[in-house]
């Protein structure tokens, strides 16, 4: 189980870096093929909405098929053809062709994990192993930050992606030789999405999932690269080392919320004042658009370390799921996080294109605020659910 784990582990630090390696490339692949910020927000926007959608029937696999197979098979057919896609793209369209397949990819990487941690250890350590499994594997983060740059100037970005295709072939075999599937899988099969969805004690919980990514994830993932250059005029490298920065926030967001739930003895409190110290850091940077580089990454990476809130919110959901529903309920709720950041991403570059004008710092600005005043208002929502600690 342990070498199983691992390889699930490396898994996702390829689905962390996938989500996020587009705001280092974005100057280099508007020179090579003329991709424009819309462009890949809107490649960045689909990632998302594939993973989002495929949650659905990987939930359904986990529980009747088990992770081994579900994993080891749709990362090798997506992550692994979709970054050689990539490396081989001479046109926009064909980026978020290969974005959606390797979105396909990565869509089970996590939630394998956590239904292992569900189905294998005690529930009162789910929160922390999922923090952990979080944390460990945004290494995939930080390389898609300033090592991504540096091997982008390199050997280049399509020999880059050609490497990461390897990887995850690589990758898939290992999951495929080393998870061993829960000792029962399946059970009770007469529950449905349908029953998750008739328990009202969820859709607060629900509602924030919807937003908590999006401000972090959007522009972890992407508008950090365009804004710095537009508004500062910073370097390609430049922009690595300040997504670099707020990478290694988010990370360490992560480890310093995973064990607060059974520290603090709630969920709900933790959650809710990391939502909203992130969703007013974003705020304010969106007011205070041109306040200078360093104010700008310090509040970006405040609002990467305080909102770095989702494995809690996995584990307050969790709590409330039949056993038989584990699969399914787990893979609902990342549902909501990915679907959400795939349509608020979308709809970002739409802002960008539409507030282009003389004021570079315009679109960023409607773009940020966008983002923290939905943020704030799953905030609010999340004010009425009920707190759960196991």
């Amino acid at each position: 189980m342990k070498a199983g784990l691992i390889m699930l582990c490396l898994a996702y630090v390829l689905s962390q870096f996938f989500r996020a390696f587009l705001a280092v490339l974005a100057s280099v692949l508007e020179t090579d093929i003329g991709a424009t910020a819309e462009d890949l927000a809107f490649a960045s926007g689909l990632w998302f909405l594939v993973f989002a959608v495929m949650q659905l029937p990987v939930g359904w696999a986990l529980d009747h098929i088990g992770p081994r197979r579900t994993a080891a098979t749709l990362l090798a057919i997506g992550a692994g053809g979709g970054s050689l896609l990539f490396a081989l793209a001479t046109a926009p369209w064909q980026i978020a062709a290969a974005m959606g397949l390797i979105g396909l990819g990565c869509s089970p990487a996590l939630m394998a994990s956590y239904f292992i941690f569900a189905r294998e250890f005690p529930p009162a350590k789910f929160a922390t192993l999922a923090a952990l499994m979080l944390g460990v594997a945004s290494l995939g983060n930080l390389l898609a930050s300033y090592p991504t740059a540096l091997a982008s100037d390199t050997i280049g970005w399509r020999a880059t992606l050609g490497t990461l295709s390897g990887l995850s072939f690589a990758i898939a075999l290992g999951i495929f030789l080393t998870v061993r599937d829960p000792r029962h899988l399946g059970g009770e099969t007469k529950g449905s999405l349908l029953d998750i969805l008739k328990m009202p004690v969820v859709w607060p919980i629900f509602a924030l999932m919807l937003v908590n990514y999006a401000p972090t994830g959007a522009i972890r993932g992407l508008w950090i690269g365009p804004y710095l250059t537009d508004v500062y005029g910073l370097s390609a490298t430049q922009v690595g080392q300040a997504t670099l920065a707020m990478a290694v926030a988010m990370i360490l967001g992560t480890f310093a919320f995973g064990p607060l739930d059974r520290l603090l003895g709630t969920r709900k409190w933790v959650i809710l004042t990391g939502n909203l110290i992130c969703g007013l850091s974003v705020l304010t940077l969106a007011i205070f658009i041109e306040s200078g580089v360093l104010a700008a990454v310090v509040l970006l990476a405040l609002a990467g370390f305080t909102g770095a809130t989702y494995p809690i919110i996995i584990a307050h959901a969790r709590a409330f799921f039949p056993p038989h529903l584990t699969g399914r309920g787990v893979t609902l709720t990342n549902l909501c996080a990915m679907g959400g950041i795939g349509v608020m991403q979308s709809f970002s570059g739409r802002l960008h294109t539409q507030y282009q004008g003389a004021e570079a710092s315009l679109p960023y600005q409607m773009i940020f605020g966008f983002f923290a005043v939905s943020l704030l208002v799953g905030v609010a929502i999340y004010l009425f659910s009920r707190d759960s600690v196991d």
